[in-house]
Parts: structure tokens; sequence; C-alpha cells
């Protein structure tokens, strides 16, 4: 794989599955729209918070089955489609980069709605290849970022390498009412401020060490943290002198973000 340009790093809050369906809503929008400002690449690496285990493990089969992996949702859910091709020569090439890490193959994998859900509005047509990288989460946030460390030579071979989560993620506390309009917890605002100051400065040691931002941080990243995990595999990306931009700055039904990041 080759690539004119370094691609960038997308982190995209994927929120409520219903989105997958919801090509018009605020959030896809600016999907398309970061989408339509990137140079199409040749495949995805897709690090989803849908995908997390006690070990390391990368799809490598040529088809990506979906799996449906919620509950409770309308039919039209449960039929969306998207047939994107996997791609076994970036399987390798990810676990060639990881080799310390032992990753393990996984061919029969499908696409969670982490991915599908997202990938939906970045690429309708569904003709860029995608691979998924599980989380283990039975590491630490700074071994997280080691290893995304190891995929950046990736940004110059043509992968564009996405994380889908959500940076505040409590879907216990969450105010059903309100899941479409922008309502905020006071913790859930002041842990967006300081996790949002953190990427913009790139303050390494708040996000490693974003566990101990007090209360606030353990009401909006509960454990075992993979919904904000996703994040660390892009801002890894980042080197020295790249812009970040963050989009989709809303906190929804009181306790779940939507924010968004492109690094590059």
């Amino acid at each position: 794989m080759s690539s004119s340009t370094k691609l960038p790093a997308i982190f995209l809050g994927h929120g409520s599955p219903m989105n997958a369906i919801e090509p018009d809503n605020r959030f896809n929008q600016a999907f398309l729209q970061v989408a339509q400002s990137v140079e199409k690449p040749q495949a995805v690496l897709m690090v989803s918070a849908h995908w997390y285990g006690r070990r390391l493990q990368v799809m490598s089969g040529e088809h990506n089955p979906l799996i449906y992996d919620f509950y409770g949702f309308p039919q039209a859910l449960f039929e969306a489609t998207y047939p994107a091709p996997g791609s076994a020569a970036l399987a390798a090439r990810v676990s060639a980069l990881l080799v310390q890490e032992q990753v393990e193959s996984d061919p029969a994998r499908g696409l969670d709605h982490g991915a599908w859900a997202v990938l939906r509005h970045f690429y309708p047509q569904a003709d860029v290849p995608v691979v998924q990288l599980s989380l283990d989460i039975t590491k630490p946030a700074s071994w997280h970022w080691e290893v995304a460390q190891k995929l950046r030579p990736l940004r110059d071979e043509g992968v564009l390498i996405m994380g889908s989560g959500n940076i505040i993620h409590n879907l216990r506390l969450m105010d059903r009412w309100h899941m479409d309009r922008s309502v905020a917890y006071d913790w859930a605002m002041d842990f967006r401020a300081r996790i949002n100051r953190a990427i913009l400065v790139n303050d390494l040691d708040t996000l490693l060490n974003f566990t101990e931002l007090g209360e606030g941080a353990r009401l909006a990243v509960p454990v075992p943290a993979e919904h904000f995990l996703p994040l660390l595999y892009v801002l890894a990306q980042r080197e020295d002198g790249e812009p970040v931009d963050i989009f989709n700055d809303e906190i929804i039904a009181g306790s779940l973000s939507m924010t968004s990041v492109k690094v590059g």
C-alpha cells in the first residue's frame, strides 16, 4: 500500500446505533463533510469500542459480515447493510507492525456496529476495505498508546486509522427523554472540558491518567473504558506540529458525548 499524502487519523463519537440509519442528522452530516475533505484511503483500520477482550486480535477475512450487537431497536436497524470488503494484506501488515504483541488473526470476525454504523456515512458506497483491531482491556492506557504509535507507518501507506467510541459514555445515567438534545450533567461538561483541553495541547499525562480526574472521570468512563480507549489510538498518531480539530462536540442525553477528533 502507498499514498501520495499522509492520511489523517480520525476518532468518531458514534452515539446511539440508530445513527446508522439517520443519514441526515447533524452528526452524520459532519462525518460526511470530514470524509469529503480527506483523500480517499486504500483501506481503513478501525478500533471500535465494541470489540474488546483479554487479548489482541485483528480481522483478516476478505469479507466482512455485519454484527448487530444491540437489541430493542426498530427492525429497520437490523436490516441495514454495509458490504465493505476486508483486507488480508492490511491485517498481515498490522500483525507485522505489532509482532511483539503477538496479534491473533480472526478470519471470521465481522464488523460491529461501532464500525459499520459510522462508516455507512463516511463511505456510503462501502467501497473502502475495512479491518478492525480489537482492544485488550487487561492493559493500561499507556500500553494502548504504545501499541497505537507502532501503527503510525500506515498513515503513509494509504490507510486511514480510525477509532469509534464515546469519550463520555454512561448509559446507566442517560436522560432518555433527551436522546437528540444537547443536554449535559455538570460532571460531564467538566470532564469534556478537561479532555478537550488535553487533546488540543497534547497533554499526554492527562490523557493517559484520565482515571485520576476525580468523580467525573469515574462517571464519564465506566470500567473497562472501552469507549474511551479508541480515542488514544487516534491521538497517538499525532506528530509534532500536526493540527488537531474537534467536531461534533456535543453531549446529549446528559451523559453521552458525540465529540469527534481529526488528527492531521
